[in-house]
C-alpha cells in the first residue's frame, strides 16, 4: 500500500467535521451527559477489503483526542462479516459526534479497496496491473487513490502535473501539426518537460506507430476490441508499456488482460464503487 499523507488526512477530516458537526450536535448535546462514558465498536456488516481506518481514528481525535481507539483489523486485509475493525471507548458524546464522518470515510474508501480487489483477482496470472484514473471525488483523490492500493490496485498519475498523457482533444488541437499529431505532442512534451514520462491515447493502430516512432514511453489503447490489442501487444514488442482502457468490467478484464497489455485503467474503482456496509455499535 502507498502511506496515506498525514496533512491530506487532517484537511479532509477537518472539513467533514466542520460540514457535519457546524456549530454544535444539537441531538447528541441535548440528551446525553457530558460525563456519561461509552465503549463502541466499528464492525463490517459484510465482506470487504478495509481501508481508511487511520481517518476513522483521526476523526474521533479530532473531535475528542482523549478518545482511546484500539485497532483490531488494518487497511488492506479482507475481513468477513461482524469483523470489528476498531473498539472506540470514552465519552459518549464525543463518540456520537464523529460517529458518521468516521462511517463515511471508511463506508467510501473500504467500498474503493473491495471493489479494486474484484479486479486484481479476476486478472491474476496475466501481467497485467490495475491503475485507477482521475475520476475520483473533487477533493478526496489522494485518500481514494490510497483505498485503491488497499485493494492491490496501482495508482495512475495523480494529477496533471507529473505525467504527459497526451489524449484525443490534445490530438485533435494539433491536427495539422507535421509530422503528425502524435509527433509533434510528443516532441512538444519532451522539450517542455524532460523529466516526465510520455503516454499517448491511441484509437488506431496508426497512432500506435507514430506514438512508438515518436518515442512515447506509455501508450493507451482507448476502446479497443481484444484482437485491436493482441495486434498492438506483437508490434509494438515491448518498445513502449501499454495500457489499455475503455469498456473494463469485471466481465470483460480477464480478456484484456490476456491480451498482453501492461495495464488497465479503471475508472469504476472510485467514480462508481458502492459504499460498503459498516456499523458503530455502542
Amino acid at each position: 500500500m502507498e502511506l496515506l499523507p498525514k496533512e491530506e488526512m487532517q484537511r479532509a477530516v477537518k472539513l467533514a467535521l466542520a460540514e457535519d458537526v457546524g456549530i454544535g450536535d444539537a441531538t447528541t448535546l441535548a440528551t446525553i451527559p457530558a460525563n456519561a462514558l461509552a465503549v463502541a465498536r466499528m464492525v463490517a456488516s459484510e465482506e470487504l477489503v478495509v481501508a481508511g481506518l487511520d481517518v476513522a481514528v483521526e476523526t474521533f481525535h479530532q473531535v475528542f483526542s482523549g478518545l482511546q481507539i484500539k485497532r483490531v483489523s488494518a487497511d488492506g486485509l479482507k475481513v468477513e462479516q461482524r469483523q470489528t475493525l476498531l473498539e472506540i471507548s470514552g465519552p459518549a458524546q464525543a463518540i456520537l459526534t464523529a460517529e458518521r464522518v468516521a462511517l463515511n470515510f471508511v463506508q467510501r474508501l473500504s467500498g474503493i479497496a473491495t471493489v479494486t480487489a474484484m479486479f486484481v483477482e479476476a486478472v491474476q496470472g496475466t501481467k497485467a496491473r490495475i491503475l485507477d484514473t482521475r475520476k475520483t471525488t473533487p477533493g478526496l483523490r489522494l485518500l481514494e487513490k490510497y483505498a485503491v492500493t488497499c485493494g492491490g490496485g496501482m495508482n495512475h498519475r495523480i494529477g496533471l502535473f507529473d505525467m504527459i498523457l497526451i489524449k484525443d482533444n490534445h490530438l485533435a488541437a494539433l491536427s495539422e501539426e507535421p509530422p503528425n499529431a502524435v509527433g509533434a505532442a510528443v516532441r512538444r512534451a519532451r522539450e517542455k518537460y524532460p523529466a516526465l514520462k510520455v503516454e499517448v491515447e491511441a484509437d488506431t493502430s496508426v497512432q500506435v506507430q507514430q506514438a512508438i516512432e515518436a518515442g512515447a514511453d506509455f501508450i493507451l489503447l482507448d476502446n479497443m476490441t481484444l484482437d485491436e490489442m493482441r495486434t498492438a501487444v506483437f508490434w509494438v514488442n515491448g518498445r513502449a508499456k501499454l495500457e489499455a482502457s475503455g469498456g473494463v468490467n469485471l466481465q470483460t478484464v480477464r480478456g484484456i488482460a490476456e491480451t498482453g497489455v501492461d495495464f488497465i485503467s479503471v475508472g469504476a474503482l472510485t467514480h462508481s464503487a458502492r459504499a460498503v456496509d459498516i456499523a458503530l455499535d455502542f
